[in-house]
Parts: C-alpha cells; structure tokens; sequence
C-alpha cells in the first residue's frame, strides 16, 4: 500500500513522522495534505533512505540536484563525488541523468551510497539501449520505454520523470509554434523524434495506466515531466505549453484515482513577470499537486552564471507556491558540471528555496535568520560560521581578509556595532 492509500485511510506512517519532526509540523495535518495529493513522500518500498524528503503544502522548499554521466565522461567515480558534494551542501534529493557507460550500474552504485531521495528518468536509459544497438532513437519501441520504467522501479528508485503529456496533440501544435528553441527537454525530444517518425501516440501516455500499476506496486512518486517546457524567454507561456499542462492535470487525477504520488513539473526559462501565474496556473489546474520547478531561469544571456538566474527564478517561483526546486549549475548550457559546479548549483537554490520559505511565513525560516542577525550583532564569529548556509565560503573569505580585532575588515574600527557597545560601555561609566 502506498503512502497516499494509508494516508487516505486514516494510517499514520514512521515515514510521516520523520517527515513531521525535521518540518515541525502536525503530523496529522502533514497526513491531511498528503491525502489530497498537496504532498508526496518519495519512498519507494524497496529502498529504505536514511531522510524522506517531504514535499509540498506546508513544507520546507526542497532541492534537487541533477546528476550522472554522459557519453564524454562516464565516471561513475566522478558522479559518487558530485552526490557527495550535493548531500555535504545540503540538498534534499538527486536525480540520476546519466547517458553514458553501464547506465543500470551508475544508478545502482548513486543508490547504494546516497542517504537522501534519489529519482531518475527512465526513457533515457530506453533511448540509450535503442542507440547502442545500433540504430537510432527512433528504434526506441513501446515495450522498451515501459520496461525501463519496470526496472528503475525495481532496483528502488524514489521518484522518476515520465513525458507522459507530450501526447501527439502536442505534437500537431508544436509543428505550428513559432518557438524559438522547440523542445528543449532531453526526454521531451526523444518522444518528439519517435511520435514524428512513427505517427502514433506517445506510449507512456498510452499506457498510463500499466505506468500507474507499476508505481502503486512499489510506491514510486511519479513526477510529470514538462516535455514541452520553455527552453527560451521568447518560448514561455505558450499555446504548446500551457496545452502539455492541461493534460499533465489530467494525469494528476488518474494518478490519485489509483493511489499513486505525484509531482507535476514545470518550466523552464521564464521571464520574471511571468513566474507567479504560472504557478498559479500550474496549482490550480492540477488541485494543488506538488510543483517541481527547473529554475526558472529569468534571461537566456547568461551563460556561465545561470546557477544565479535559475535563483533568482526560483525564488519567485517558491514564494509562489512552487515546492521543489531542481538546481541549475554554472556550466547549464555550456558542460557537464563539475564536483565543484554541483556544490555552487545546490547552494545557490537553497538561497533560493530558503529565502521563498521566509515569504511562505514558514516558522524555522524566520528563526533562523533572527538567529544569524543575533549572532551578527553580538560579532560572534564562530556562531555565524555555524549558522550560516555555507560555511566553508564564509570561513575562507573571512580569513583571505584578517582583522586584528573582532571585526571585519571592511569597516575595521570604525564597525558600526563596535562604535554602539563602545558608546555605551562609555555611557556606562
């Protein structure tokens, strides 16, 4: 039985209460919104995580960081590296992307030594065995793509991305868009590229409901993949989008109807006047379902700096209502990140996601930042390393930089808390 069948029938479970004493929240009102699909916990049955992540109504933002292979550098040394980079920065899921080497065994080795939620995207490993054999994505066949979501499920996978809403109706509209960048979603295109060829339906769409049998057999969260989602500014909140999401809120319901978890995706590069409608829209549509967001990246001209435009969109998006936000790296657009390149993505949306959760009124986020202000003002340094979100970048700044007193060097003397306790040790006297 999954977690939204037991939360459905009044079952309190140990996953809910983990989730309630890290949120500081009702267990019962976590029960309530997980019931109604306004939250999931990602937990699949075979695969017990030190942490459930729980996301949605109520709760923290959580952070996705994206990891995994690709065909010109398929370490999976150099993966564990990035998870553990991602987990020290403190992000609240991975996901394994990789598309190059022994794909099975990447994402088997990422799950044996990750102790967060991990989620994957399984046409991509159906697409990847269609091209070594030879031939091309388009060979890709309906059994191909279900039997690799069987499988993922099976080796213990929390949460995996299905395109089950780039349906051939999107298709049709797509060829008629003036888009600018088409689809940009690497899963979204390998549809797209097989519906074109084949002149049929998208299979996961088709078969839906073998989908939803898999993942209620092992409580897998599905999470609704936006294959249509705005891969530029120019792009956004269009007809072929806002179409792929009517029909992703279709799903949602098919989904609960059968007791299965479910997050819905969205975009994408989005302007920032944009952003809050489109949760909005997301929200209602889909009655509330978790919204896992890729950014949004707020401009297109920032290559090498877009873990800072995804943050600034993220942001917005979260305080919005958005409930998961997927990382975006310095190198998006340009390279596979780096071990480093994850670290600066993860910590970048945790500013993001923290900074939505003090517009949310949540009340850890409040304590917090009144608990670094206090430390701040009193100039004890060792209690503002501890409380920060990154302390190894505050630490090394601060000593690139010494003081010889217990200021910094920036104002030195004349620190505007050490004039005020002089004057009034002063006054004192």
């Amino acid at each position: 039985m999954t977690q939204l069948l037991k939360a459905g029938q009044g079952i309190i479970t140990q996953e809910m209460r983990q989730v309630a004493e890290e949120e500081g929240c009702s267990v019962e009102t976590l029960r309530q919104s997980l019931a109604e699909g306004k939250l999931v916990l990602p937990c699949n049955r075979l695969r017990k995580a030190k942490k459930v992540c729980g996301i949605g109504l109520g709760l923290k933002t959580k952070v996705n960081a994206n990891i995994g292979t690709s065909v010109d550098y398929p370490s999976e040394e150099e993966e564990l590296k990035k998870l553990k980079a991602a987990e020290e920065a403190g992000a609240d899921a991975v996901m394994d992307l990789s598309t190059g080497g022994d794909l099975r065994e990447v994402r088997q080795r990422i799950m044996e030594a990750a102790s967060i939620t991990v989620g994957s995207v399984p046409i991509y490993e159906a697409a990847v065995k269609a091209n070594q054999r030879g031939r091309s994505i388009r060979a890709m066949t309906a059994k191909d793509m279900l039997e690799a979501v069987v499988k993922h499920c099976q080796d213990g996978v929390d949460f995996i991305t299905v395109h089950c809403g780039a349906t051939y109706g999107v298709l049709k509209l797509l060829k008629e868009s003036p888009r600018v960048c088409g689809v940009v979603s690497r899963g979204g295109a390998f549809l797209v590229e097989w519906m074109s060829a084949h002149g049929k339906e998208n299979p996961l769409y088709e078969q839906f409901d073998e989908i939803l049998s898999v993942a209620r057999e092992y409580d897998v969260t599905l999470s609704l993949g936006d294959a249509m989602r705005p891969g530029a500014l120019a792009d956004a909140f269009d007809r072929v989008q806002v179409y792929e999401l009517n029909i992703l809120a279709e799903l949602c319901q098919r989904a609960w109807a059968k007791g299965v978890q479910v997050i819905v995706e969205g975009p994408g590069h989005v302007p920032i006047h944009q952003i809050a409608a489109q949760v909005r829209l997301q929200k209602e549509l889909c009655k509330g379902a978790p919204f896992y967001v890729l950014g949004p990246i707020v401009t297109d001209v920032a290559p090498g700096h877009d873990h800072i435009t995804s943050a600034i969109g993220g942001a917005i998006a979260a305080s919005a209502g958005a409930d998961f936000l997927c990382y975006v790296t310095p190198t998006e657009h340009l390279a596979l990140p780096t071990v480093q390149d994850v670290r600066e993505g993860v910590i970048a949306a945790r500013i993001a996601a923290h900074a939505a959760d003090i517009a949310k009124g949540i009340p850890s986020a409040w304590q917090w930042d009144k608990e670094m202000s206090t430390k701040r003002r009193n100039r004890d340094w060792e209690g503002q390393f501890a409380t920060c979100i990154d302390e190894n970048k505050a630490r090394s700044i601060r000593a690139s930089r010494p003081s010889t007193d217990d200021v910094c060097s920036m104002c030195g003397q004349y620190c505007v808390f050490k004039v005020v306790d002089n004057g009034s040790n002063s006054n004192a006297h």
